[in-house]
């Protein structure tokens, strides 16, 4: 070995080291007994004043199930305070993933989100199946996405923990935790209410109203209206095609009994009445009654950016009424505390009537529509305390949750005939040239004089889906001090999942059509066309095009009913070791899991629990007298038994199938503070992974064993924070916040399912780029803020998504696009 090697050696051994010794650390911080009523939390609007401006100001957090400081937390962790969540005039998670390097959120249908972290997602919006992030609510899991994007309601800070939960937070954290932490109610009064008026017809406003009552309780109540006429209009009829309009309400009282115990209860209502997202046809239509033809040329694909939307969409709208409803009791020991924490949660949704071919032609119509039902319960106790060498937490916790789930096909029977016509399975060329069924048999009606018709009739197929899931868990989890700078942590969750379901997928529906059918057949007419020697009958026209895999084709009509229980350890190991007072290294080795489930659009299809196990080792330094932290960490992970549920293009209409793969990936999280002076503040986070399949053949025989899985390597945030004071004359605070998230790397896998560098009029998958700015000034006394804001200030659009449900069968492709450049004004009051 040569001596530039030992040093580099000896140099990693020290650095693992010290890497070694941080989750105990954070055990070991036991919050003091909270008092009867929470101190009001500082605004982190334009009125919040730097009272230390010579230091760096703290930040605490509850990842590890007790308040510590940041610094002191050995998870790759990264903070959203309620200030940032101004500066970006953020409405819910979806306008903030771009500023959290390595997290994506699809929010584009807020009752069908998906969420992405680490490169680690789940591929389905199925009642069967649970996501691989975990989302919290103060504590409370938040379930599946129907219920899980909501608006935000004072909210106080916003947790993104990298890396497999699975003994911290538990089941479905294989990628990470979002945890949401609400304000309390707190001892003084407070009143406050914002008004936001910009482009494209917005209108937002939120009022919170703090009162306490006598000395040892007190009432929190907020609200929210949001609405938009939305970017996207009809080029041909001038409707608004993505309009918002949402009210939320959350309202919180906090009491004591006795000098102990403590009681929060808290409900939140939202109501979400809107249209489904607009989609736009970018494939070139020849005039009607032409058809596209087949295969789809995508290298002529259009840009969406640049071309009208036109949309016919019968009844499209997404809708979500949710309540919840959250009691959390703590009460104090002498050798600890116990937390209980009691949920029930509610919501219906639908996402209605989706434009999935981006056309307003009958002949090439089709909509996708999703339903749900679902009611959760959670019950959790957690019982802590500590002494001079140990820290613990241990509990045990139950989840219970009933879902209905029905997904919908919906087209006419004149597009019907068109994919009758291009699958070849119509009328011979010697009897219809066009090779046509529905219009063919029309004509005969109509030139024999029957005013009868099977063009222009509704045509459905569904889905229906019941889900039953038990969910038990007991963990515990312990930092022993070894020294006063180093700890050693370890925890451990056993989580047993049971579930219950069913499917049902009749027959299409066509009630206008049958009925036409049994007239035409009542005059004796398809006993004419069977004398002309024409076998077309009213069976003729029973038949499915959207659900057409064998186990759905031999159980049409049927019930079918599945259950199935999984189980499952997860552990974590920590070493953490302070340097000083300043610097902690740590290294932690952690496993998360996602609980197995059943595919919802195959019938008798289901699948394991997937693992994550992830080596993870950091640093955490500050540097006080230069007001300037950073924390650095580097991570491997194997990803086991990924199930996603995608369209297999290999038959002629595209059926949903489970898929396996085994995924790593190693990479790196690196985020800075600086408080360079006074009034100017800076801060950075970066990302960098490597995610590639370790063993997957795909569903068409194509093996990407070794190939990227389409997450880019480098995604970062950059902002900066400027505040001026002007003493009599008020504070004035610039914010300018900038991120960007790399190109997606292609594979052969991403090309065959056409999101990946396929046409280059889309540059699908291209690198993407987001600005925003602020400007506020706050009045002498912090009564009033007046503000100007910009979302998207470069008026950078990317194609989030291609609609290929019609694809193979009509000839059209339908794309998403994000948002425009946005901006308003605010005005705000607080007393």
């Amino acid at each position: 070995m040569s001596l530039k090697q030992g040093i580099l050696c000896t140099c990693l051994r020290r650095a693992l080291v010290g890497a070694c010794a941080l989750p105990l650390v954070a055990l070991a911080q036991q919050p003091p007994p909270e008092p009867a009523i929470a101190p009001q939390a500082q605004p982190a609007a334009d009125t919040a004043q730097r009272d230390d401006a010579l230091t760096l100001d703290r930040i605490i957090v509850t990842a590890q199930s007790r308040e510590q400081e940041l610094q002191d937390v050995p998870i790759a962790l990264q903070v959203i305070d309620a200030q940032i969540i101004d500066d970006v005039a953020a409405e819910d998670l979806g306008d903030l993933d771009s500023f959290v390097p390595g997290l994506v959120v699809n929010s584009q249908q807020p009752t069908q989100p998906s969420f992405e972290l680490r490169g680690i997602s789940t591929d389905d919006f199925g009642i069967g199946t649970d996501p691989a992030v975990g989302v919290y609510v103060d504590g409370v899991y938040a379930g599946r996405g129907g219920g899980v994007l909501l608006p935000f309601t004072d909210v106080e800070r916003i947790e993104v923990l990298k890396g497999p939960q699975g003994t911290l937070f538990g089941r479905n954290t294989a990628a990470g935790a979002i945890s949401i932490i609400t304000r309390k109610p707190g001892n003084e009064q407070e009143a406050r209410a914002k008004l936001r008026l910009g482009n494209y017809g917005k209108q937002y406003f939120e009022a919170m109203l703090n009162q306490p009552v006598g000395e040892e309780s007190a009432f929190r109540i907020n609200g929210l209206f949001n609405h938009s006429d939305g970017w996207i209009d009809d080029a041909v009829t001038g409707e608004h095609l993505n309009p918002e309009n949402n009210w939320a309400t959350r309202a919180a009282f906090r009491t004591r009994f006795g000098d102990n115990t403590t009681a929060t209860v808290s409900w939140d209502h939202e109501n979400l009445d809107q249209r489904a997202v607009a989609t736009t046809g970018i494939v070139a239509l020849p005039a009607a009654p032409g058809i596209p033809g087949l295969p789809v040329d995508e290298s002529a694909y259009l840009d969406p950016r640049k071309i009208p939307t036109v949309s016919d969409a019968v009844g499209s709208s997404e809708f979500r009424r949710f309540d919840g409803v959250t009691l959390i009791v703590d009460h104090a020991f002498e050798w600890g505390g116990l937390t209980s924490t009691t949920s029930w949660r509610d919501y219906d949704s639908a996402n209605a009537a989706v434009d999935e071919d981006g056309t307003n032609r009958r002949d090439l119509y089709v909509d996708s529509t999703n339903t749900e039902s679902n009611t959760s319960v959670y019950q959790e106790f957690k019982f802590n305390g500590s002494s001079d060498r140990l820290d613990w937490v241990a509990g045990a916790s139950y989840f219970r949750e009933s879902a209905d789930q029905t997904s919908e096909v919906n087209t006419y029977t004149d597009a019907v005939d068109t994919i009758v016509r291009n699958l070849g399975m119509g009328l011979p060329p010697q009897v219809d040239p066009q090779g046509r069924l529905f219009g063919f048999v029309s004509d005969v009606a109509a030139a024999n004089g029957i005013p009868l018709s099977l063009m222009g009739h509704r045509w459905n197929e569904k889905f229906i889906n019941t889900g039953d899931t038990k969910a038990y868990a007991v963990f515990g989890d312990v930092i022993w001090h070894a020294t006063d700078r180093l700890n050693l942590t370890f925890g451990l969750r056993w989580t047993r999942d049971e579930k219950d379901f069913t499917w049902l997928n009749n027959p299409r529906s066509a009630p206008t059509l049958d009925a036409t059918l049994a007239q035409l057949d009542a005059f004796g007419f398809f006993a004419a066309l069977n004398q002309m020697g024409l076998p077309i009958s009213p069976d003729t026209f029973m038949f499915d095009i959207a659900f057409i895999d064998p186990p759905a084709m031999l159980n049409k009509g049927v019930l079918n009913k599945a259950s199935n229980s999984w189980t499952d350890l997860s552990p974590r190991f920590v070493v953490d070791y302070h340097f000083n007072d300043d610097t902690m290294g740590y290294a932690s080795l952690a496993k998360g899991y996602k609980a197995g489930g059943f595919n919802s659009l195959q019938i008798d299809s289901d699948f394991d629990n997937e693992d994550v196990w992830n080596f993870e080792t950091g640093i955490k330094q500050a540097f006080p007298d230069l007001r300037l932290s950073y924390n650095a960490s580097a991570f491997y992970y194997v990803y086991d038994n990924r199930q996603a549920v995608r369209l297999d293009m290999t038959t002629s209409i595209p059926r949903y199938v489970v898929d396996t793969s085994d995924l790593e990936a190693y990479g790196l999280d690196f985020d800075t503070r600086w408080q360079v002076t006074d009034g100017l503040a800076l801060d950075f986070n970066a990302s960098y992974i490597d995610s590639t399949y370790k063993d997957y053949v795909t569903p068409e025989g194509i093996d990407v064993s070794g190939q990227a899985t389409g997450i880019p390597k480098w995604s970062a945030a950059i902002g900066l924070d400027y505040l001026w004071r002007m003493n009599e004359g008020g504070d004035l605070r610039f914010t300018l916040r900038h991120a960007y998230r790399g190109a997606t790397r292609c594979s052969d896998e991403s090309q065959s399912q056409g999101t990946c560098g396929i046409s280059p009029a889309l540059d699908l998958g291209e690198s993407q780029q987001l600005t925003n700015a602020r400007i506020a000034w706050t009045s002498p006394l912090g009564h009033w803020t007046w503000a100007v804001y910009g979302r998207n200030l470069l008026d950078n659009q990317y194609i989030n998504s291609l609609g290929t449900y019609g694809k193979t069968v009509l000839g059209t492709v339908g794309a998403r696009v994000s948002e425009p450049r946005t901006y308003g004004v605010e005005v705000g009051v607080k007393f």
